[in-house]
């Protein structure tokens, strides 16, 4: 696995990229009772190969709380692997400063993907209390496939949908989060080097979906546009 941004692809996202992201979060149904809080697992890969975009996903979960909360807020889990076998999830939480303070406490140490354990672990949340979506972040993937989708299609029958954010050009983590997505009904995109900006916009579309579902998601493109956001209102409107 690489260890510098060089292993990201060095064409930008295009916008029909973004759009056609977008255009699966907006068609995806979200499950959720007036009066709660719209509940998300953030989970990310915290791999030796992840290190160098690391603070930039740190960084992102901030607006995600902030695009949320005049739909009543969101709560946020953050889950996430390393090392041999190390497995973390934090507290549920809807203060934003709290999350960042855990996100940035965490480094990066060098082991094999835990995939499945990310997807079981939403299945057991959701059985507890309704999860309304995961968001996550990787760049590769080293189970094997079949298994994944297994686990992968459990989370889809509970009405979870699996948003997967790739960050490189690996095949293999292409083709199996392309396969999540899918089973859960959920959305996958690639990320580049330049995307951190797409990245926030893309974020906290998914996080307003899981507090709000379509109507906020229209509602939050009129209020704040943005490249990826301009697209959601251009999706809709088609």
């Amino acid at each position: 696995m690489a260890e510098s941004d060089s292993k990201l692809p060095s064409r930008k996202l295009s916008n029909a990229d973004v759009a056609t992201f977008l255009s699966k979060v907006a068609a995806t149904p979200v499950n959720k009772r007036a009066g709660q809080r719209g509940r998300l697992i953030f989970a990310l890969d915290a791999t030796a190969s992840r290190q160098p975009t690391w603070d930039r996903a740190s960084q992102t979960q901030g607006e995600m709380f902030e695009a949320t909360t005049s739909l009543g807020g969101l709560e946020i889990q953050l889950a996430f692997y390393r090392g041999f076998g190390e497995f973390r999830v934090s507290p549920w939480t809807a203060q934003s400063a709290e999350l960042l303070e855990r996100m940035t406490s965490v480094f990066c140490l060098a082991g094999e993907t835990q995939l499945r354990k990310v997807l079981r672990h939403a299945i057991n949340e959701t059985g507890k209390q309704k999860v309304n979506a995961l968001v996550f972040v990787g760049d590769c993937l080293e189970e094997d496939v079949d298994e994944v989708g297994h686990v992968a299609g459990e989370l889809g029958l509970l009405g979870v949908p699996a948003f997967m954010f790739q960050e490189g050009v690996d095949p293999i983590a292409s083709f199996a989060f392309e396969q999540v997505a899918r089973l859960t009904n959920g959305a996958h995109c690639r990320l580049d080097s330049s995307s951190a900006q797409t990245l926030r916009d893309l974020l906290s579309a998914v996080a307003v979906f899981a507090a709000g579902g379509r109507p906020a998601l229209e509602d939050l493109a009129k209020r704040r546009g943005g490249e990826a956001l301009r697209l959601v209102h251009q999706v809709k409107r088609g």
